[in-house]
This record gives C-alpha cells, structure tokens and sequence, in this order.
C-alpha cells in the first residue's frame, strides 16, 4: 500500500508538472519586502548603479542580472545617470536549489547553490535522478535592491522579492522579481506581503 501511495503521488507531480509545461502563462508567486524613506519619486530620478567588487569580477554571469535591474528601474520612472544621479542603487541576486522540509516520503534540506556575484558553491544534497522517495528539488532565486540618497549616503529604499518553485528560468524569473520588489514604488506597503504575476513561458 504505502508503495502504491508513493507512484501515485510521482505520477501526480510528473502530470501536474506536463500540464504546466504545456501553459503559455504561468503565475510567479513573489514574497516581497521593502521599505522606504522616499515620498515622492525623487527630483531628477536619476541613479548610479553601483557594482560590489565581487560582481564586477563576475561582469560576464552579472551582464544579465544587471540588465534585468536596469528595465525594472526605468518601469517605475528612474533614468540611469552615472555623471548626476539623485541616488545610488546596488543590486543583488541568489539562485540555489532547496529540498522541501515537510516532504513525506523522506527528509527534505541540501542542494546547490550559487549567489550572483560571491561565486559558486556546493551544499551536502542528495542529487542525482529523482526518485520515488526523494522530495522534488524546488528552485529558489532572489533579488534585493538597496538606495541610497547620492549626497547625503542616507539609506532611502530598501526591497527584496523571493519566488520558489519546481519550475524556473532564470531569464524570466530574475526580471519578474525585480519588477515585483519595485511594485508601488516610491512609497509600497511596509513590510512583507505577495505579489502574483503573469509571464509568458513560451
């Protein structure tokens, strides 16, 4: 019986998983935080981004990242200025792979594991092809967005967006993150809350 129990539920998860697949939309579920200072879009809105050392030396892996940020920014009124800007923003990113904790058939925990611009590195984790026994493997990406004010170094805005799930692409994700960290720029709700978006998968 627990046997049976164990395929049925495989047998679930790889269903639901090709049902999703075959899905032109598909929700991103973002947990976001922020809190700001600001009470109105700044005057000029304009910004430098400033890059840690650690993403500099990883400029090839970051491009991306960055270039995801930039479009964000620029959605809510802010002009990238690096000569005059009105604040000074720096980013961030993770990405690692996590195991359900409360998953039934055996203990969750472990993976692999990487954060944009402090390298790669590898966690103890089960690996290998997923078996009947064995939880999914969840992707778990991040992005945070610090600003501060470019004359006085006041921290004025702070905000993180965190999305995990079975499905990922990091093109699609990373962006979508970011644009929901940013939701209701200059002055969002304080604290946590969720933000849901639609993004094409095809």
């Amino acid at each position: 019986m627990l046997l049976f129990q164990r395929c049925a539920a495989a047998l679930g998860l790889v269903g639901a998983l090709l049902l999703t697949g075959c899905a032109t939309q598909r929700a991103v579920q973002a947990e976001v935080q922020s809190y700001s200072q600001l009470q109105a879009l700044p005057a000029p809105p304009t910004y430098r981004l400033e890059l840690l050392p650690s993403q500099q030396a990883q400029a090839g892996q970051f491009a991306a990242i960055e270039a995801q940020a930039v479009q964000a920014l620029a959605k809510v009124g802010l002009q990238r200025d690096e000569a005059q800007p009105r604040l000074v923003v720096q980013i961030s990113a993770q990405a690692r792979t996590t195991l359900p904790e409360n998953w039934p058939y055996g203990p969750g925990g472990g993976g692999w594991g990487w954060g944009m611009g402090w390298g790669w590195h590898r966690h103890g984790g089960l690996g290998g092809a997923w078996m009947l026994d064995r939880p999914p493997t969840l992707q778990y990406r991040s992005v945070g967005i610090v600003m501060r004010d470019a004359q006085t170094q006041q921290l004025v805005y702070e905000t993180s967006a965190t999305h995990e799930e079975v499905w990922s692409n990091d093109r699609l994700i990373f962006g979508t993150l970011f644009d929901a960290a940013l939701t209701g720029f200059p002055r969002p709700p304080a604290g946590a809350r969720q933000v849901r978006s639609e993004i094409p998968t095809q």
